[in-house]
């Protein structure tokens, strides 16, 4: 990273918490340097921002958000910010057959990096996540020593609702459970039940 992409880093994390006092809340994990998966509810672009704000500096080091190559490449600025500044790993939205979504993600794995993602797959503006898609159990099954982190975001949906692209100043948390892992034998659905489970029984430790 660049001293531009730095500084950029710096003023954007203050930014964020500056628009939203978010603060990062640990329950059943502390905040330390260890190879991670943060899942969390997905509601708005500024998500991955706010996760990535209110983890302490030397977790954002080695933290890379999952991006949509379609929407966050076709500016020069958007290219640069999550390439330069977060570090994002680009994933298409539209592939080949053959094409495996998740490599991106295992390559990032595998080099030892820690990933925020949304098991989702897009943005919602209802009270409780949607129903998770296979990834987050395939990237279990694949990398069993990385810790799966439920992740709560409170009150973002009204900082940057899904449509807009002015964020609004708004109180909201980050709240981080306990780690879950998959369970010898346990099947995707209820593996995948489990880990949303998880993300929406923190929505009450956090209000």
């Amino acid at each position: 990273m660049n001293l531009a992409a730095d500084a950029a880093g710096f003023v954007l994390s203050g930014v964020a918490r500056l628009i939203t006092g978010a603060q990062g809340h640990w329950y059943g994990c502390p905040p330390k340097a260890e190879q991670r998966i943060y899942f969390a509810n997905h509601q708005s672009h500024f998500d991955w921002v706010l996760i990535w704000a209110a983890l302490p500096g030397d977790l954002r080091a080695r933290t890379r958000p999952i991006a949509a190559k379609d929407y966050w490449t076709k500016s020069r600025f958007k290219h640069w910010l999550t390439r330069e500044v977060f570090n994002a790993v680009y994933v298409s939205r539209t592939r080949g057959e053959e094409e495996d979504p998740l490599e991106p993600l295992a390559q990032a794995l595998t080099a030892g990096d820690s990933l925020v993602i949304f098991p989702e797959g897009t943005r919602s503006n209802k009270d409780e996540p949607q129903a998770f898609k296979a990834g987050l159990y395939h990237l279990a099954e694949r990398f069993p020593e990385v810790q799966l982190i439920p992740t709560w975001i409170d009150n973002v949906q009204r900082v940057m609702p899904k449509g807009e692209v002015v964020p609004v100043p708004v109180l909201c948390s980050v709240t981080f459970g306990a780690p879950l892992q998959l369970e010898p034998g346990e099947d995707k659905h209820a593996f995948l039940d489990r880990a949303r489970a998880a993300v929406i029984a923190l929505r009450e430790v956090a209000a």
